[in-house]
This record gives structure tokens, sequence and C-alpha cells, in this order.
């Protein structure tokens, strides 16, 4: 577990949901926790997906994977105590007048399971070598990784007992910031090496996965990218302002190079 989860990242997850509670004039610090939830799950879910059975990946953040160093059995282990951390975490987060660790807790579940996070990893593995539309490609993004980046900001905003219209505005901004990150990381899977991702580059187009850059070409992967990145600004506009860490971020994302 801790091999996995202290093997560098961008913590990303986190770093959304504690710009999140601060957009919402919260104390980011209570935050925190739920932050380490958000890093479980997701380092739970890059465990799991670089087993053999899935993506079959030997590297991750520039290391071994977890199944290379400890085999598969612990590596599958390892992924699901994580999973379990991360709701015993999120079950020990302050409450607010607004909202009760049972409703940080239905958060997680409802992006971790059948109908999103897990939902979108079968529809990636069930595509694997046939025509994919751009629909079904934006129904893999949406629960792949839109998911849990959107449930990254919302548990943010939550613990800094936001309101339903900032809860709304942060939904809306982390899911087109989520569609944006997995075409750039697409992007990136073609454009740079190994070396500079940190994981093996070219495995989609090994595994002959639906991609942005596979149905549209690198140039209108780019253009969709940034058009999305214009929603999330947009849907930032009832924090009239107060938003600046949220949106150095999806500015990052947009130009980042691994």
């Amino acid at each position: 577990m801790r091999y996995s989860v202290f093997a560098g990242g961008k913590r990303l997850r986190p770093i959304l949901c504690k710009a999140a509670a601060e957009a919402c004039g919260g104390d980011s610090k209570k935050s925190l926790i739920l932050g380490s939830a958000l890093e479980c799950i997701h380092t739970f879910s890059l465990i799991h997906d670089d087993l053999p059975a899935l993506d079959n990946d030997d590297y991750r953040r520039g290391n071994k994977t977890n199944h290379i160093v400890y085999g598969e059995g612990i590596a599958v282990l390892a992924g699901d105590a994580l999973l379990t951390l991360a709701f015993e975490l999120a079950n020990q987060a302050k409450p607010t007048k607004r909202y009760k660790q049972s409703d940080y807790v239905a958060e997680l579940a409802k992006t971790t399971g059948h109908a999103q996070l897990i939902a979108g990893q079968v529809a990636d593995l069930e595509g694997e070598g046939k025509s994919v539309s751009r629909a079904q490609l934006r129904y893999i993004h949406e629960r792949k990784t839109s998911a849990l980046l959107t449930c990254s900001v919302k548990l943010g905003g939550m613990s800094a007992n936001c309101t339903s219209r900032q809860l709304e505005a942060l939904g809306d901004f982390g899911y087109q910031v989520g569609l944006a990150f997995q075409v750039i990381d697409d992007i990136l899977d073609v454009t740079q090496s190994s070396e500079q991702l940190g994981k093996t580059a070219g495995k989609d187009a090994a595994v002959q996965k639906a991609t942005y850059p596979a149905i549209v070409g690198l140039e209108k992967s780019r253009k969709i990218a940034a058009e999305l990145t214009a929603k999330a600004y947009q849907a930032l506009k009832p924090f009239r302002g107060k938003a600046i860490a949220l949106e150095a971020l999806a500015d990052y994302l947009l130009k980042r190079d691994h």
C-alpha cells in the first residue's frame, strides 16, 4: 500500500479538493482527510489498472508497478485495502451544517461504483481492438476519469459547507476539466517518451485502445481539450474570482507535458 501511495505522482485529486474548499471560503485544512481518501482511491485504481488482466504495465510514476514488485496477489489486495481505507477516512472527515460524513461516503461510493469508475473501466476494456464512436469514447472518459475529478472538487466544496449552487458549479467544472485531462492524457501517450511519462508510452495504440488521437487526430484532439477547458473556466463564474486556484489548475492540466 505504502509503496504505491508514496511512489510520487501529481496529487491532483487532493489538490483539486483543497482548491475547491478554498473557492467556497472554507478552511482548506478540513479537506485534507478527504483529499487523502481520494488519493487512496486513485492509487487503488492505478494498481488494478496496471495488472496483467487489464493494462499489463510494468511501470507507473517512474517506478516498477506494484504487481511487478510484490506479485499479482498482493497487488490486488493492496488495491482492495486502499479502496476500503478511503471510505474509512471519509467517515472521519468533519461534518458541516449542510453535509454529514455519510454524504462524503455516499459521494465516494457513487463515484467508484458500478455506474461510474468501474463502468468506465469495463467499457474501456471491452472497446480494445474495436471501432468506437466519439459518443462511446465520451462515455468511457466520463466514467473512467472525469467522475473522480468531479468527486474531488465536490468533496472539497462540501467540506467547506458549500451552497447547492456552488456544488453544482463545482460538479460542472470537475466534469469538463476531467474530460480535458483524459484527452491530454491520450495525446501525451502518443507524443511523449516513457521516461517523460513515468509509464510505458504508446500503450494505447499497442492494444488498439479507443482514444481521441486515434479517432480524430492530434490537432483536433488538442482543440477539443482547449474547448473543454474553456467550459471549465465558464463553470467557475458563480465564484466571482474566488476560484483562482481552480482556474490555474485547469490551465496547468491543459498545458502539462506528463
